[in-house]
């Protein structure tokens, strides 16, 4: 099937994949509470011709997907289905009806496209273009982890969804970007996420007599100056690294000053050596309080992987994208400091997330994670087109099926047509 075949089919889906959009929106669920996102897309998957659906795949919302045609690559397609805990302030027909949570970084669109993706593919394998086996992931809680620290992906990978798979490939909503630009980045290309909690100790007394106590407010000015002094002044200009305070907490009454000072933050980068730095830099940072007649308690707990983008997933991407829309722009830059547990499929097979320009024209500023997100809806069959062309090209190897693209500087066998 040629490309413009593909992204013929794609348009003609757009009033469904709007509609599945929608419905998602209205009623979005948190992370690990997925329970009526994971019905309606199990619900949904049934539909598609020759898919076998498998739901339970690592947590009770996790809904796996399956298509085969007989021997050949496994390619994994993810879409993840949370929504956050924001208050929506948009005034339109599919708002939030649940109080408190949105859909505020385009999880729902990405459900909907991996749903339209899985009917495109359906239709080529049964058409006899593909031969392989194509997963489709749904995942829950990619927002936030749990009790245990984490989030959806590792669950399902220690479910063994991505035992048998290839590659992987994703997308992400970027609505800073207007459609028709496309960000793909080798390497990588979003943070470690790492979250620390400390305690800062002293004696604590009267607010009357300071002198007759160890105060750890007053310990907190010198930490803080050495904490936001981390990554101006020990980490190279040349590396991303961000140190951030988001929680102080300390006394409850003006006149006692309180035996300790609780905070707790997060901590970002992308190469592994300057993680490690940041954690003994942290650290260090602390240890500021001990020559302050204070003490002081630090954990250091890591989330995500910093999201490492395989060149060869990444050089189809591009392929794909060129031959369906020759005057899209492609954005060769880093996705910023911001976590995706989509990484922790990456460290596990090779795979790759782009990022797709959604900004509504409008004067609005609707960036991720705030009440006022929302995409151009348009996009919708655009991400449709890009992954089921890029499914379709990661399929198509050699006859032995040995050639596939990726980081080691292989030859691509992926068909151009």
């Amino acid at each position: 099937m040629k490309p413009e075949t593909i992204r013929t089919k794609a348009n003609d889906m757009a009033g469904q994949l709007t509609a599945w959009r929608r419905h998602l929106h209205r009623y979005p669920e948190l992370s690990f509470q997925e329970v009526e996102t994971s019905r309606f897309v199990t619900e949904e998957l049934q539909k598609v011709p020759g898919m076998k659906v498998e739901t339970n795949t690592g947590h009770v919302t996790a809904v796996t997907g399956t298509l085969s045609s007989g021997p050949g690559p496994v390619i994994a397609v993810r879409a993840d289905m949370d929504a956050l805990p924001i208050q929506e302030a948009n005034e339109c027909d599919y708002k939030s009806c649940h109080d408190g949570v949105m859909h505020a970084c385009g999880h729902d669109a990405h459900t909907a496209i991996g749903l339209g993706t899985a009917h495109l593919i359906s239709d080529l394998m049964r058409q006899g273009e593909l031969n392989g086996t194509v997963k489709f992931l749904f995942q829950p809680a990619e927002e936030a982890a749990d009790a245990s620290g984490s989030t959806g992906a590792p669950y399902m990978i220690q479910s063994g969804v991505l035992d048998d798979v290839e590659r992987v490939v994703a997308l992400h909503m970027s609505p800073e970007d207007s459609v028709g630009a496309v960000k793909i980045h080798d390497g990588y290309s979003m943070a470690n996420v790492d979250v620390f909690e400390a305690r800062i100790f002293g004696s604590g007394g009267h607010g009357a007599y300071p002198h007759l106590s160890t105060d750890p407010v007053w310990m907190v000015g010198p930490v803080l100056q050495a904490l936001h002094g981390i990554a101006a002044r020990r980490v190279s200009p040349l590396d991303s690294a961000v140190v951030s305070v988001g929680s102080l907490e300390a006394g409850s009454a003006s006149n006692v000053i309180p035996s300790e000072v609780f905070m707790k933050g997060t901590i970002r980068s992308y190469q592994p050596d300057v993680r490690k730095l940041l954690h003994r830099e942290l650290d260090k940072a602390f240890s500021v309080v001990q020559p302050l007649d204070g003490d002081y308690e630090l954990s250091v707990k890591p989330e995500d992987p910093a999201l490492k983008n395989d060149p060869g997933v990444n050089r189809v991407f591009r392929q794909s994208i060129t031959h369906l829309y020759p005057d899209f722009k492609i954005l060769d830059t880093p996705f910023g400091l911001g976590g995706e547990d989509f990484a922790h499929m990456t460290a596990t097979v090779p795979g790759a997330m782009f990022f797709l320009g959604c900004a509504v024209n409008d004067s609005s500023t609707r960036d991720l994670h705030t009440p006022h997100f929302d995409i151009d809806e348009n996009v919708l069959p655009i991400g449709v087109s890009i992954m089921a062309e890029t499914v379709r090209r990661l399929l198509q190897t050699d006859e032995d099926h040995e050639k596939m693209p990726s980081d080691s500087g292989q030859e691509s066998a992926i068909g151009e047509g």
